[in-house]
Formats: structure tokens, C-alpha cells, sequence
């Protein structure tokens, strides 16, 4: 038996004098350097600034010095800076409910002086009702002490020897080159944002990194432009070179007449995908967040186009009204909460997949985008070929190699059934049907060859194109059966015996809450006891699956997210295998004319980029590649 714990002796209960409470709110805000480095450059965007420098010393332990050209702080509010909770950006709580600046708790600048030796200089630049300083004005945190000193408008905080009152803190500090690393890493997330302000970052007297302020105005498509030029100032010419332009506004307008939701910026291609979601970058109002709804949101738009866990790159703004948006809910303000999560997730999501849909191939030749359905769909097959339309609504207990059941051939037409794909192919004209669109025009050139009955070699402008045959045909049947399914009404099968489930009181409320929600999936779930629902109907395309298992994922993503992400995700992932028993098999052969065809098809079929399993299906090699192969030149 343990023997009784002595006890502790009472204490009173007590007001903590103010720089304990000073200190206990720096440990929430000020983990590392760099959490000083965020607050500092947060004050110099909401002053103004339109250029920031930032010098370092040991990795900003030993000192961080940020000055801006903003507009200042006049004398005799220079002494209240520095108090807790003494703050310029909100005055009452309709001020905090819709927050427009970077910083508006009024608690960083206090925490800080609470933890190191801190020193304020600031000029005032003037506004109306206050006259410009006729020369700045220096703060000593530690005494107080206000002297005359010499700077142009604007602001220099210098915060020496970081955690010297906490000496416990510092011994959890890492290397300086680790420090140093995350100082640029948060200045790199505000030069993201704001392509309109310059910034700089010194360490030992050397200048480390420097992004220049966007010369072009911050209108229209010139701000487009100069985020495009910040972008790869910072992130690498790769990276908008490997990305496409992502722009969406919701249906919704606000009172003002601006969409509820906008969300613009650029989506890598799957091709730039990473193996660590290291260049992952969300900001909401002009504020970088980690919020689980952004990312989840994103994740999903990348779901059936990239290969394993590669993790997506991308910089995503989302403009929405702020009082839509609580950012008062982490003390370091990276987190957020939304008052429609759906609206948003559903938004972000909308966006990033009709940016990445349509295929890079058709970037090489507008020319596509201005011709006929009937010369950009050309056949796999004989030309005058098309397949019809899969009839889904007679299709229940049908296997996933039962095409000739799904997709009914009308007469006259020629069978491109799965019994036709393992047939010899049928006799074809000799020659090429004439095409109205120049063979230099097509994207993915024309068709030369097969390799090994796998991959097709094509020629155009820029050298040779090599494209996985099953790969992309199977994309090509896959976006097929989406859009069919999309058009046709999702219908429901009532199950014979009700699957019961014991579930947790967050899913049974929510069974009852989203029942309009869950009708439109095709699902009926109901209480069944206190403690236990049952499926009493699902989607009749997913009859076979696993109801329980089923309605636990939608409950769950409709708790959180939208509920149809899990369907969809589901019905895609049936769509798929039906896709891939669907395409044509390696060792086929093929003539020119069902390459040609396929090709064609490739240019006008969304995400024709990669398979349904995100793997590639086409490579290009320019002719300066091929050329270096053979040392051509040299």
C-alpha cells in the first residue's frame, strides 16, 4: 500500500504582480525567435510599411531588429505600447468580431519586453488631426526612459538577448542556423502575401534573403502579375512554372455586392507534388493559418490525380467578410474558425479542382480550344465512332465487367465493348481522315509508333511525346462515367434488413440534424435506440458496399466538412475500378488511326495529365534533350 502523499501547504489566493502575468502570456506568444520576428513584422504591414528589414544575431537569440517606413508612433503613445492589452487596432467587440489587421490582442509587445531587453524608436509621419514628429523618439523598455534619438517616420524595435528573465526557456532553444531557419521561414510567409512590400533579412551583418516590393500597380491583373513575380522570387521560378492559376468566386454575394467566398492564387500539378507537405501555404484576410478545413479542402481537390502520399504544393488566399472568421481563437492567431466551414471548404475545393481539370496539354495550342466537338473529339477507333452514354438507370446487380450490359450500342455504331478489346482490331481506312487543325497545332502531335504494345510515341512541335496507352485511356473512361453519373439523379435502394451501428452521440445528432443532407447522398439513417442508428438506405451504385462503414465516414465528414466528399469519394473509387477494367490493355495493338484517336482524346478529357491512380500518362522530350542524349552540338 502507498503511503499518503504529504500534504501540501495551503496557499491564498492572490492577484500575480503584472510582469508574472507579462511572462506567463510570453509563454503562449513567444515560443522562439521567430515568434518575435511574426509579431514584429505584423505591427510594421498594419502600420503601413511598405519596406521591412529584419537583422538577426545568433538566430535571433542575442538580437532581432525590425524597422519599417510606416506611419509611427507618436510620442505620447510610446510609454502605452508597451502595456498589456494596450492596443490601436479594435476599441469595442464589433471591432474584434470582424478584425482587419494582423495584430490586435495589444499582448505581444508587452510579453516580449517581459523576456528580454527591449528598446523602441519611432517617429510619428503625421495624419489628420496629429502633426509629424519633427525628429523620433527612443523607448527603453526596461526603465521607461524616453530620450530624443534620429530616424525617418517609421519604427525600430530592437529585442536583445531573447529569454535572458526566463533562463529555463532558453535552454529549449535549438542551434542558431535552426533559429535563423524559422526567422526566414515567418518572414517568408508575410513576403507570400504581400508582393507590395518589400523585405529583407540580415544575420551577422550579411544579407541572408531580400525580396523587392512589386513595381506594377495592385489592381486588376497587374496585382495578379506581381503575386505570380513574389511567388517565384521566394518559392523559385519552378514553382509557378510547375503550377496553374487558381481563381473562383462563390454564388453567394455579400451585402456589398463582393462574393461571400473568393479564393484565387496557383495549384501545383501533381507532377510537383512532394514528399513533405513543406510548401503548403493558406492565408485567410491576408493571414497565413493552419486550419483543418483549408487543408483538408485542398487535399481532397488532389485525390484522384496524385500517386501514393505524395503531398500537393500550393499558395491559396481566401477573401471572405470577416466577421465570418474568428481569429481570436490561438494565441498566436495561426488558427481560425469559420462560421460556415462547408462554405468554405466547399469553395477552396471548387477552385483548386477547376484549376488542375483541364489538361496541360492544351496550353500548347489554343487552337484546340476554337475547334468543333466533332474535329477535338475524334474516336478511338474508326472516325466516325463515339460511345454512348452509360444507362444508369437500369444497372442494379451488374458486375464491373459487364459493358455490353452498361453501355448499350446503338445500331450502326461500331462495338468498342470489352469483348471488342481483346479482339484483333477491325480493318481501318489507310489513310487519316483530313483534319481541319494543322498537325503542328495538336498538342500531343501525331502519332509515329507503339513501343512494346505499351506506350505510344508521338511527334510535335516540341520533340516527342511518349504516352502510356492504358493510362490515359483509362482516364478517358473514367471522367466519362463521372459525368454520366453526375448528370443522372442519384437514386436510392432501401435495404432489405436495416444495418444498425452502436453510435456515439456526435453522430446520432448528427443523423438527425442533416437528414435533408443525407437524402440528397442517397442514404436514409434513423435512431434506432438511444444509442444505436440504422442504414435503412443507401446510393443504389454503392448497393454492394459496406452500409455501416459507409454511413460512419459520412457522418463523420458531415460533422466537419461536406458530407458529398465522402461519397464522392466512395462512387469515384467504384467508377475507378470499373475504369481500369474498361481501358485498353497493354499488348493491344493499335493502328495510327486509334493512336491518333486516342491522343485527341486525351486533349479534350479533364485531367488527362495522370491516370486514376495519379501516375503520369504522358512524358515530353524536347529536341534539345533528345540532342544531349547524342551529344549533339558539343
Amino acid at each position: 500500500m502507498k503511503p499518503d502523499a504529504p500534504a501540501l501547504p495551503r496557499r491564498p489566493i492572490r492577484e500575480l504582480p503584472d510582469e508574472l502575468i507579462s511572462q506567463i502570456a510570453a509563454g503562449e506568444v513567444v515560443e522562439r525567435p521567430a515568434s518575435v520576428v511574426r509579431e514584429l513584422v505584423d505591427n510594421a504591414l498594419d502600420a503601413g510599411a511598405r519596406q521591412v528589414t529584419v537583422r538577426l544575431l545568433a538566430g535571433g537569440v542575442r538580437l532581432i531588429l525590425v524597422e519599417d517606413d510606416g506611419s509611427g508612433i507618436p510620442r505620447d503613445e510610446l510609454a502605452t505600447a508597451l502595456r498589456r492589452h494596450a492596443t490601436s487596432k479594435i476599441a469595442s467587440l464589433q471591432d474584434l468580431e470582424s478584425v482587419g489587421t494582423m495584430g490586435f490582442r495589444g499582448e505581444a509587445l508587452a510579453a516580449i519586453n517581459s523576456i528580454a531587453d527591449m528598446s523602441l524608436v519611432s517617429r510619428h509621419a503625421g495624419s489628420e488631426g496629429a502633426a509629424a514628429d519633427a525628429h523620433a523618439w527612443q523607448l527603453d523598455g526596461r526603465t521607461g526612459e524616453l530620450k530624443p534619438a534620429a530616424r525617418s517616420p517609421g519604427t525600430t524595435v530592437e529585442v536583445r538577448e531573447l529569454f535572458y528573465a526566463t533562463p529555463a526557456r532558453r535552454k529549449f532553444l535549438k542551434t542558431d542556423a535552426t533559429e535563423l531557419a524559422h526567422c526566414i521561414e515567418a518572414v517568408r510567409r508575410h513576403a507570400l502575401v504581400r508582393p507590395d512590400v518589400g523585405f529583407a533579412i540580415w544575420h551577422e551583418g550579411k544579407l541572408v534573403e531580400q525580396w523587392r516590393a512589386a513595381t506594377r500597380s495592385m489592381q486588376g491583373d497587374d496585382s495578379l502579375a506581381a503575386l505570380n513575380q513574389r511567388l517565384a522570387d521566394v518559392l523559385g521560378e519552378d514553382f509557378v512554372a510547375q503550377s496553374v492559376a487558381v481563381s473562383y468566386e462563390s454564388n453567394a454575394r455579400r451585402e456589398n455586392g463582393q462574393p461571400a467566398v473568393r479564393v484565387w492564387g496557383r495549384a501545383g500539378i501533381p507532377d510537383a507534388a512532394r514528399s513533405r507537405p513543406d510548401q503548403q501555404f493558406a492565408y485567410v484576410n491576408g493571414r497565413f493559418v493552419r486550419d483543418k478545413v483549408l487543408t483538408h479542402a485542398a487535399r481532397s481537390a488532389y485525390e484522384d490525380v496524385l500517386h501514393g502520399h505524395r503531398q500537393p504544393v500550393y499558395a491559396l488566399y481566401v477573401e471572405m467578410d470577416p466577421a465570418r472568421v474568428d481569429v481570436n481563437v490561438h494565441p498566436t492567431k495561426i488558427e481560425v474558425r469559420f462560421r460556415d466551414s462547408r462554405e468554405v471548404h466547399q469553395a477552396v475545393r471548387h477552385a483548386a479542382e477547376n484549376a488542375l481539370a483541364a489538361p496541360r496539354s492544351q496550353g500548347a495550342a489554343q487552337a484546340l480550344a476554337d475547334q468543333p466537338a466533332a474535329d477535338t473529339r475524334q474516336t478511338f477507333g474508326h472516325a466516325g465512332w463515339a460511345q454512348s452514354g452509360i444507362d444508369l438507370t437500369h444497372r442494379q446487380n451488374l458486375r464491373v465487367n459487364d459493358f455490353e450490359a452498361m453501355w448499350p450500342v446503338a445500331a450502326g455504331q461500331a462495338s468498342m465493348t470489352a469483348s471488342a478489346l481483346t479482339a484483333q482490331p477491325a480493318a481501318l481506312p489507310d489513310a487519316l481522315p483530313a483534319a481541319t487543325l494543322p498537325p503542328g497545332d495538336w498538342p500531343l502531335g501525331r502519332a509515329l509508333a507503339q513501343l512494346q504494345g505499351i506506350y505510344i510515341l508521338a511527334e510535335n512541335t516540341q520533340g516527342l511525346v511518349i504516352v502510356d496507352m492504358h493510362a490515359a485511356h483509362e482516364r478517358i473512361v473514367y471522367e466519362r462515367l463521372k459525368t454520366q453519373l453526375v448528370d443522372a439523379r442519384i437514386s436510392s435502394q432501401p435495404l432489405l434488413i436495416p444495418a444498425t451501428f452502436a453510435a456515439t452521440p456526435q453522430e446520432i445528432a448528427t443523423a438527425q440534424g442533416a437528414v435533408e443532407s443525407l437524402e440528397i447522398l442517397g442514404l436514409e439513417i434513423t435512431p434506432f435506440s438511444p444509442m444505436t442508428l440504422a442504414v435503412r438506405a443507401v446510393p443504389t451504385s454503392l448497393a454492394q458496399s459496406d452500409a455501416v462503414e459507409l454511413a460512419r465516414s459520412v457522418l463523420a465528414e458531415l460533422a466537419q466538412h461536406d458530407a458529398s466528399t465522402v461519397f464522392q469519394r466512395a462512387q469515384n473509387e467504384l467508377l475507378s475500378t470499373m475504369a481500369c477494367h474498361g481501358a485498353v490493355r497493354a499488348n493491344r495493338k493499335l493502328t495510327i488511326d486509334e493512336m491518333n484517336g486516342l491522343l485527341r482524346q486525351m486533349e479534350a478529357t479533364e485531367r488527362s495529365d495522370q491516370c486514376n491512380h495519379g501516375r503520369p500518362t504522358w512524358r515530353q522530350m524536347s529536341v534539345r534533350e533528345l540532342d544531349s542524349l547524342f551529344l549533339r552540338g558539343r
